[in-house]
């Protein structure tokens, strides 16, 4: 049987498990959001206020 949105799941999970590998536990959760940017490349921020609004921020990894 195959999840829905399974394959987003897989990726959603290893750049968490790559971004713990990494840092290790004990920082503010801003940093592990930082570093979470980085992996995934490409993040929303969603405002669900009076007017729907939304950010995408787009981050490469040339620097790996």
């Amino acid at each position: 049987m195959e999840l829905k949105y399974g394959g987003l799941t897989d990726l959603i999970l290893k750049s968490f498990y790559n971004v713990y590998n990494e840092l290790g536990y004990g920082f503010l959760e801003k940093v592990y959001e930082n570093a979470l940017l980085i992996e995934l490349e490409v993040g929303l921020v969603l405002n669900f206020g009076k007017k729907p609004e939304f950010k995408r921020k787009i981050f490469s990894n040339d620097n790996k």
